[in-house]
C-alpha cells in the first residue's frame, strides 16, 4: 500500500490557528479547499458581492499554484451566499474570468442568512485532482 502523506495549505490569516483548521489539504493527486472568503493578504474583506468573488477566487487561486495546480484542475465547488440573486449575477460574470471552461466544473450554490464574519457574502469552497 503506498503511504501518501498530507500536504497543508495557509493563508496565514489569523483565524487559521483561532478556528483551528487549515485553508488546503492535499492527500496524492485530490486537494481540498476550506471555505474561502473576499479577503485581502491582510484579511479585510472587499465590499460588494462581485468584489467578494472576485478575492475569493483570487485566494482559491493562490492555493491551487502552491500545490502546483490551476483552475482547470478544480472538479467541485459549492458555494454559500447569503444573497442569492446578487451571487447568480456575480458568479455568471467572475465565474467566466476564472475558469477556462465553467461547465467543468460540478458547482451548488447555497442560500444562507449568514457567514463566518460581519459583512461576508460568499464562500466557496473547492475540491481539486491533479
Amino acid at each position: 500500500m503506498l503511504n501518501v502523506k498530507k500536504e497543508l495549505g495557509t493563508l496565514n490569516m489569523p483565524w487559521e490557528k483561532e478556528y483551528g483548521y487549515a485553508q488546503a489539504v492535499k492527500n496524492g493527486d485530490t486537494l481540498w479547499i476550506s471555505g474561502q472568503l473576499g479577503h485581502d493578504s491582510e484579511g479585510n474583506l472587499a465590499e460588494g458581492m462581485e468584489n467578494q468573488f472576485e478575492k475569493t477566487y483570487a485566494n482559491i487561486r493562490t492555493l491551487l499554484n502552491n500545490f502546483g495546480m490551476n483552475e482547470d484542475d478544480i472538479v467541485e465547488e459549492v458555494i454559500y451566499v447569503t444573497d442569492m440573486a446578487a451571487a447568480f449575477q456575480a458568479r455568471k460574470k467572475i465565474g467566466k474570468d476564472f475558469y477556462p471552461d465553467p461547465q467543468r466544473v460540478a458547482s451548488s450554490i447555497v442560500g444562507v442568512t449568514e457567514l463566518a464574519l460581519p459583512g461576508q457574502m460568499v464562500e466557496v469552497k473547492i475540491v481539486a485532482k491533479k
